[in-house]
């Protein structure tokens, strides 16, 4: 990865000079990019990444395969299918074994995804990571896992650190799982599913599932490289999946940019009444990013999705949206930092669980956002926004990458904001400050590319 210039501690967010006109183009997904790496290691044969997303949770992932025993080779990618060039990674599959140490960093998809893929180890694999890490929900998959055979030691936190000793082999069957702190449990346990002995039958049992999009996301990517899965939505019990034992195929997978990392970018459209394209925009999808189309244009904008990408062009004016993101709880920080700014009042629904994300989301958000003089309260499971004239000030992220973009978006309208700790943005979206700048300046030297 190109070194970046170091960041200040606190990032002086750039008040946009006018309307916003530019292209930005989003580096790629990093679900797409996590899954497609766990499902290419547990493949029969080697498979490509093309265009995968190169980020702290990404490379991660990346490196905790490779202690695990898979070959991960990074070149330039020359495939006719990836017509536009760019970095591919050619995964070629191993005996899985330890002793092995995974550093999780704060990623949900490493802690979750890989414990399962341990247990198909043949030896010890340790996981560790930030101390944030420790605090967030893992329990349900540590629970399920034992049921489904693995040996782990977690000292009864039911968190991290802990240690999963694998046996070559699980056995697999049936479990019921609470994934309502997290859709990535399920997903976590469909990932492996074809490699068990018996494949698997999850049951979601507890509150409502959020982020259902990342499922179908699992659901979706299991199915391209050849594992039968069956699902509620294909006329299946209601929130059971059932994955069948079987070989996974080697696949040539081409990741598609990141939808929730345009947010800000789409937001700047919003907030400043300009355009901003997105080239590659996929006509389908499943990711919860897609949501932004809907969620952005009820909120005063209008896009178009042609062969280019999606071009997104905010009407001057912003208005207040009353929304359930349960679904797309990733996108809240984003659409709470354009709901700030807006002319009537907000109430964003369905989110409670963001109370366990990288930090708790709802709480941040009303912290930092009322510092600035705004006037935001949490409910039970979501947050209520009143816009009020806002001022600079310091924004705290908590070592959060959303929290650091949703204060860039106020930024933009807001003068004086200053963004603590702007190079958390890394985590999924490296070099977010010279994107940013480019984006309000286009005749500005080029971000290096990462």
């Amino acid at each position: 990865m190109t070194e970046s210039p170091a960041l200040p501690a606190l990032w002086p967010a750039p008040v946009a000079p006018g309307a916003v006109d530019a292209t930005v183009t989003v580096p790629g997904s990093k679900s797409v990019t996590n899954r497609g790496l766990v499902l290419a290691a547990l493949s029969s044969e080697p498979g490509w990444l093309r265009r995968p997303l190169r980020s702290r949770d990404t490379l991660l992932m990346a490196e905790a395969l490779r202690a695990m025993g898979v070959g991960i080779e990074e070149t330039a990618s020359s495939s006719s299918s990836d017509a536009s060039g760019g970095e591919a990674w050619r995964i070629i599959p191993a005996g899985l074994h330890g002793p092995a140490t995974v550093d999780v960093g704060n990623a949900g998809t490493v802690m979750r995804f890989l414990p399962p893929v341990a247990a198909l180890a043949d030896g010890p694999i340790r996981f560790d990571g930030d101390p944030r890490s420790y605090e967030r929900p893992l329990g349900g998959v540590i629970e399920a896992l034992r049921a489904l055979g693995a040996r782990i030691d977690d000292d009864n936190r039911g968190a991290l650190p802990m240690t999963v000793f694998g046996g070559g082999a699980l056995e697999g069957g049936a479990v019921e799982i609470d994934a309502s702190s997290s859709s990535q449990f399920v997903s976590a346990l469909l990932l492996s599913a074809p490699r068990f002995n018996q494949g698997v039958e999850v049951r979601h049992v507890g509150a409502a599932l959020p982020s259902m999009p990342h499922i179908r996301m699992t659901v979706d990517m299991l199915r391209s490289v050849g594992a039968q899965v069956d699902t509620p939505e294909a006329g299946g019990e209601p929130n059971v999946w059932r994955v069948t034992p079987g070989a996974l195929l080697g696949r040539d997978l081409v990741v598609e940019p990141d939808l929730s990392n345009a947010q800000p970018f789409l937001a700047a459209a919003l907030v400043t009444g300009g355009t901003v394209t997105i080239p590659d925009w996929p006509e389908h999808t499943t990711q919860p990013g897609d949501a932004l189309r809907e969620i952005f244009t009820a909120m005063g904008g209008s896009c178009e999705l042609t062969d280019l990408g999606l071009t997104f062009t905010g009407s001057g004016r912003i208005h207040g949206i009353d929304v359930d993101l349960g679904e797309v709880g990733e996108l809240t920080p984003g659409i709470a930092a354009v709901a700030a700014l807006a002319d009537s009042p907000s109430t964003l629904r369905g989110v409670a669980h963001l109370r366990l994300h990288e930090t708790d989301r709802l709480a941040a958000l009303t912290k930092e956002i009322n510092e600035l003089g705004g006037d935001v309260t949490e409910t039970a499971d979501g947050l209520h926004i009143r816009p009020r004239p806002l001022h600079g000030g310091v924004f705290r992220t908590y070592d959060d990458h959303r929290l650091a973009t949703a204060a860039a978006v106020i930024g933009l309208a807001v003068e004086g904001v200053e963004v603590e700790n702007v190079a958390t943005t890394a985590k999924t979206l490296p070099d977010f400050p010279a994107l940013w700048t480019q984006m309000l300046d286009p005749a500005a030297a080029p971000a290096r590319r990462v």
